[in-house]
């Protein structure tokens, strides 16, 4: 059973590594800039925003890495600006703008995951985030 001051500091602890991130106090680089600390359920996690959808499409979230996957269930149509969780990362079909460009997101918003192509996301590329999330 964890006590209340337990949780009590856990959460004073998130909230500060989250306030020292998004302040610029610990520096990640200029490149990472895109991926930053947000709440998800009560949980501190990486998360980045939908770039790069025409304005009359959206992002579908898929049930795994590829186009082949299922529509997943909990998640709206993405558009550009949407914010999202960062659970971890893989790799799959290329995306539909740049078939060699392979990484997946498996993104997360409190309900449920799902997977998006990384190409539209603004996490800055691999170069940028392979250090700080975690291959699935």
């Amino acid at each position: 059973m964890v006590s209340s001051v337990s949780r009590r500091w856990r959460a004073r602890a998130a909230w500060v590594a989250a306030a020292v991130l998004s302040a610029g106090l610990l520096s990640t680089g200029s490149a990472q800039a895109s991926v930053f600390p947000c709440n998800v359920s009560g949980h501190v996690i990486n998360c980045t925003t939908v770039t790069g959808i025409d304005p009359d499409s959206y992002l579908q979230v898929r049930q795994g890495p590829g186009y082949g996957y299922p529509n997943q269930w909990g998640w709206p149509r993405l558009n550009n600006g949407d914010r999202v969780g960062l659970a971890c990362w893989t790799t799959g079909d290329g995306a539909a703008d740049n078939s060699g460009y392979r990484y997946w997101m498996r993104i997360d918003n409190g309900i449920a995951f799902g997977y998006v192509n990384d190409w539209y996301l603004s996490t800055g590329g691999p170069g940028s985030w392979q250090q700080i999330i975690r291959q699935c």
